[in-house]
């Protein structure tokens, strides 16, 4: 599966996320599928056909595109949430192999560790339309006692209007459309969260070909989890474990906490070629201030910072953006590609990434983008595990130039 030099392999097939899906469905079969454009990306020689593209024309979507066998997406997280495998790339791109447990050992005595202590609701529920088809009802936010946003799948996009119905009879009515979501107004007197707790399903990603099982309900949430509100795990935080962050905490490396809700948003591929022109989805996220204390004393006495996830490097450098990091509350759509300045973060820990995504894109701005693809052809070529419930890198920030 790993392409020799030069050579330009096919892409997968599309997986079809949603069978039976028509041409007009609430979310289109191929929403999270892979590009089928040509792939670029080889072993050898790729450094310098970066530099042609970066020179000719604008950075493209394909540019992030790579071949993953199926069978190394998991499926299902580790045994223990530490035995995960760690892929180190260096700050001059050098690799090496090593497990989640050594992360202490790439650290030192007065670095802090940023995590994002988001908690996933049960965000997904499943319906009927009063003609008897099936409706999966995915949320992405509660914007008011009676109003959601939601993601809809089913073989025909319901109209304005639509009721759609749970299993108890407790009802939404279709209210319109925001963007490629919809609005539903919700017709019961029991709290929204109530209702999710009581038949909400835990929101696994469309990439795990299962439905949600008793072992996520505690595996989908990292151990230091606080603040209800996200349909997604941030997952880099998902290998860690009480005993390693006390592990942590006796070698001097203190951590700090953020919130950013992640959204349904963050399995959405990009669309366009020319990932400029990229809209990124919008996420609640807040930095408060004895974070920002914290980071501060933390550099100014030569610590550095080791953001656990993509969601907290957004939530840092979204508060960094004015160019000093400062208290922030409220809606983040940043985008981070390859070009990208960065004012918080040395190093990056986080799982491997969808093909052609915003995360990827983000992780290779960080890392250097020869450097991420060609340590993704090496996780692919040692057999690593893929994705949400997967292995895990930590990445030291690129010497710059």
């Amino acid at each position: 599966m790993v392409p020799r030099a030069g050579i330009e392999p096919a892409l997968p097939k599309k997986p079809d996320f949603e069978s039976g899906a028509s041409t007009n469905s609430a979310t289109p079969a191929n929403m999270y599928s892979y590009s089928r454009q040509e792939y670029k990306v080889s072993l050898r020689g790729v450094k310098h056909y970066a530099v042609f593209l970066l020179t000719s024309r604008g950075m493209l979507t394909r540019d992030f595109s790579f071949e993953l066998p199926e069978e190394l997406i998991a499926q299902y997280p580790a045994a223990e949430r530490d035995s995960s495998r760690l892929l180190y790339i260096g700050s001059e791109g050098l690799i090496s192999d090593t497990s989640f447990k050594q992360l202490p050992e790439y650290l030192k005595p007065g670095d802090l560790i940023v995590l994002n202590d988001t908690r996933v609701i049960p965000a997904r529920l499943y319906a009927k339309k009063e003609t008897g088809g099936s409706v999966e009802i995915m949320l992405e936010r509660i914007l008011d006692e009676n109003t959601l946003l939601v993601q809809l799948r089913a073989s025909k996009s319901p109209k304005e209007g639509t009721s759609l119905k749970l299993q108890d009879n407790t009802r939404f009515v279709v209210k319109g459309r925001k963007g490629s979501m919809f609005l539903l107004n919700y017709i019961g007197e029991e709290k929204i969260s109530d209702l999710l707790t009581r038949l909400g399903h835990v929101p696994l990603p469309p990439y795990i070909n299962r439905k949600d099982e008793n072992i996520d309900q505690e595996r989908y949430q990292t151990v230091f989890s606080d603040k209800p509100g996200a349909v997604a795990a941030p997952t880099a935080g998902l290998h860690f474990t009480d005993e390693l962050l006390n592990k942590l905490k006796v070698k001097g490396i203190d951590n700090a906490k953020l919130t950013l809700h992640v959204g349904a948003g963050t399995f959405q591929p990009v669309r366009i070629d020319d990932i400029s022109k990229h809209e990124m989805h919008s996420e609640f996220m807040f930095v408060s201030q004895d974070v920002v204390m914290k980071i501060n004393e933390t550099k100014k006495k030569g610590g550095r910072i080791l953001a656990v996830g993509t969601t907290v490097v957004r939530s840092l450098e979204t508060a960094a953006k004015s160019g000093a990091l400062s208290c922030f509350k409220g809606d983040t759509d940043i985008f981070i590609y390859p070009g990208f300045k960065f004012r918080v973060v040395d190093f990056l820990l986080t799982n491997f990434h969808l093909p052609e995504s915003t995360l990827l894109m983000l992780v290779a701005a960080f890392g250097g983008q020869e450097e991420v693809l060609n340590a993704y052809q090496h996780a692919i070529r040692e057999q690593y595990r893929f994705y949400s419930y997967g292995d895990a890198m930590l990445i030291k920030a690129k010497q710059k130039d």
